[in-house]
């Protein structure tokens, strides 16, 4: 294919060959075809000047089959063209009453915004398309960046003021798609609460418009910002599958309406709630990423399509991170009382488990020693670490694990040293109450200086002691979101600029400390998102470590997220709702993502360390495919009582069935479970790490294995095993 480098102004065109381009332009018909071997997208400038959405779909190799943008005939005068016509970036203005991607206000009232094309450019892997008000130098430069290896679209824009009065945004949004005509399609996104996030559901897409959101401050329990649409009849491996996902940490939000002229449209970014964003002249507001992507195969390509783009171009150091390592927390032995003699018999016993990374919970600063107090001094307890943390640190490191500690710096308990010096320093509308959740109150992080002191306490701890690690905590939502200090008309932009100061922190944290990891907490699943990814290393995916409830949040998780970035515990039962697994029971459902230990190591017996050794020790041998590979979801935990995953190494040599049986009645087998993603002239040895296979260990065909399948023995309630499967040479 050939590659052009493209400027295009009213009166200007020029055109430069260059290599292994994605993006064409037909000149004489103003359409743009971005492509890939997965999929293709395809926009186009109307005979007024609008950008029109042409296509999203299945690959295309002719830019000619493409049909030019075209006006639209007014059914009514409740019908005008407008509204039937696709446009690619709507403003709110003329007779336009769906969901607009961005509405404004002039400082002398005026609301309308008609957008139409000026130019564009193509540099490389990117497209950029530039939108002028129709009367005013108000612009949207639309951003468009396909990922060659996968097809997913990332798409931006950046509002910019270029007349001489400030202009005030009320909808910023990061980019509307839209679904072929038709109807009868079906949205699946990700809901939930406290404990029981990512829960997937599906439904029907009906006349009007589904909203999911986040009006928290951050990513939210509730919602999870990522959709996926399919025609009513997609399942796991086959269907077509429009997918999206919003890499945004703050408030946001998705909406997918179904207009009465057969159209799907979603458009997504920040939330419009209590939003308000000033543009003086000469300033511009730069949307979060919205990535969309297509699937020819089901959902469950359509999420190794995005694990793919999150392991190679989102997530720190690419494709070139380090595997996630075995971690253990002390927070279940510990909670609070926290000492460094403690601390050092469990590194110790945790080493023994072959634990590479050790991290050490809430309580070992300040007057920490309970919720109530301590928050915001992050200076070590020296009543329960004496000598700091270094002598902790240097014994950890000599059992050859790496250190990790747990912070929360985005938040203040009034009872604490930082809340007493600086009050005015956490949200607040003066004169109001102020709400506290878990006896805390949020620092106002859109303050440079609040912003400037948490990267100046994380850099110390980082630059002092030998951190490999942050468990980087968030355990409560925004309430009295004021910012006293800031004109009225431009409180309302703490919800950006807290996000911005966080994104800040994070990257000038990497920057100075290329080896440090960092995880995304936020009372469990708060806070996970592909905005946060660029910064952070893996996800707490749950408080709720119960396994038979992670079967859910983990699968939920999985439409979304690779499994490399989902923190998968062990923890003593019973467990958040009374209920008592086996310990292999529970290893097994957390050796699907990175695994971690948060047991009390204390009161385990010979046998669970044994059987923790063993288990942690097969973990390393299949972690590569679990964490880099391919999954397969072969059985729903929502659909069946017999659930099982396969995750296949991406050269094939290897892969790993885990399955798991909730309960079984009249002494019936569990099903065959047929694999997937295996190579079917290749010879394959098959082999149960815990003696659950019928039959016992063999060798069996590619064809055999996805054909027929393997029959496990699966005989208790809440029995499980796994079964790893070796390409012969």
């Amino acid at each position: 294919m050939r590659r052009f480098a493209c400027f295009v102004a009213a009166a200007l065109f020029a055109c430069v060959i260059m290599d292994a381009q994605n993006i064409r332009f037909d000149q004489a018909r103003k359409i743009w075809l971005i492509t890939s071997e997965h999929s293709s997208y395809a926009m186009g400038v109307g005979p007024s000047g609008e950008l029109q959405h042409l296509y999203w779909g299945a690959p295309l190799w002719r830019i000619e089959d493409v049909p030019a943008a075209q006006t639209a005939h007014d059914i009514s005068s409740f019908d005008p063209h407008e509204m039937i016509e696709n446009e690619e970036y709507p403003g709110w203005g003329g007779p336009r009453y769906y969901e607009p991607a961005l509405k404004i206000t002039r400082a002398d009232g005026d609301r309308d915004l008609v957008l139409h094309y000026v130019d564009h450019r193509i540099e490389s892997n990117e497209l950029t398309v530039r939108l002028r008000d129709i009367h005013d130098p108000i612009e949207a430069v639309l951003h468009y960046r396909m990922d060659p290896a996968t097809g997913i679209l990332e798409r931006f824009s950046v509002v910019e003021n270029r007349t001489k009065q400030a202009l005030r945004i009320e909808s910023a949004q990061s980019a509307t798609w839209y679904m072929p005509p038709g109807d009868g399609y079906r949205l699946s996104y990700l809901s939930g609460r406290w404990a029981a996030e990512t829960q997937l559901n599906r439904e029907p897409i009906h006349e009007g418009m589904k909203v999911i959101e986040s009006r928290l401050g951050h990513t939210g329990h509730n919602f999870n910002p990522w959709f996926a649409i399919d025609r009513g009849d997609a399942d796991e491996a086959h269907g077509h599958v429009w997918f999206g996902a919003l890499a945004w940490s703050g408030n946001w939000r998705i909406s997918v309406e179904q207009t009465p002229y057969r159209q799907v449209r979603v458009t997504g970014g920040m939330n419009t709630f209590d939003f308000s964003y000033t543009l003086k002249p000469g300033e511009s507001l730069r949307t979060p990423s919205f990535y969309g992507g297509f699937s020819e195969r089901g959902f469950g390509e359509a999420s190794r399509l995005l694990d793919d783009l999150e392991r190679a171009d989102i997530a720190p150091h690419g494709a070139k991170a380090r595997l996630r390592p075995v971690l253990y927390n002390s927070w279940e032995a510990t909670e609070f009382n926290v000492s460094e003699a403690g601390q050092k018999a469990l590194a110790e016993k945790a080493a023994k488990l072959g634990v590479e990374l050790f991290v050490v919970d809430d309580g070992w600063f300040g007057k920490r020693n309970n919720d109530h107090a301590g928050l915001g001094d992050w200076f070590v307890n020296r009543q329960k670490f004496p000598n700091g943390l270094k002598p902790l640190i240097d014994y950890v490191n000599s059992l050859g694990m790496d250190f990790g500690l747990w912070v929360e710096p985005e938040m203040v308990n009034p009872d604490s040293d930082l809340y007493r010096a600086h009050p005015d320093w956490v949200m607040n509308f003066p004169g109001r109450p102020r709400s506290e959740l878990r006896n805390q109150l949020v620092l106002n992080l859109a303050r440079d200086d609040v912003r400037d002191y948490i990267f100046n306490v994380l850099d110390k701890l980082a630059s002092e002691y030998n951190i490999r690690y942050f468990k980087w905590d968030m355990n409560r939502t925004f309430a009295e979101p004021g910012w006293p200090e800031m004109a009225p008309d431009e409180q309302k932009e703490i919800w950006v600029q807290y996000v911005q100061n966080l994104y800040d922190i994070l990257a000038r944290l990497r920057g100075k400390h290329p080896k440090l990891e960092i995880e995304s907490c936020s009372g469990g699943g708060g806070r996970i998102d592909l905005g946060i990814l660029r910064y952070v290393d893996e996800f707490w995916t749950s408080d709720n470590t119960e396994a038979f409830d992670r079967l859910r949040i983990q699968e939920g998780f999985s439409q979304a997220y690779a499994a490399r970035f989902m923190s998968a515990w062990v923890t003593d039962v019973p467990n958040m709702n009374g209920r008592s697994t086996s310990l292999s029971y529970r290893f097994l459902v957390a050796l699907q993502g990175a695994l971690g230990v948060g047991a009390n190591l204390n009161n385990w017996s010979a046998e669970d360390t044994t059987l923790a050794t063993r288990l942690i020790g097969t973990y390393k041998q299949i972690r590569e495919t679990v964490q880099n590979g391919n999954l397969y979801r072969l059985r729903s935990p929502r659909e069946h009582d017999t659930s099982a995953n396969e995750y296949v190494a991406k050269d094939g040599s290897q892969a790993v069935l885990f399955a798991f049986r909730h309960s079984q009645q009249y002494n019936l087998p569990a099903p065959l479970i047929e694999l997937q993603g295996l190579d079917e002239r290749a010879t394959y040895r098959v082999e149960s790490i815990d003696n659950k296979l019928a039959g016992g260990p063999r060798e069996a065909s590619g064809a055999w294995l996805m054909q027929h399948g393997l029959q496990v023995v699966l005989k208790d309630d809440f029995d499980a095993t796994a079964v790893i499967v070796r390409k012969s040479d």
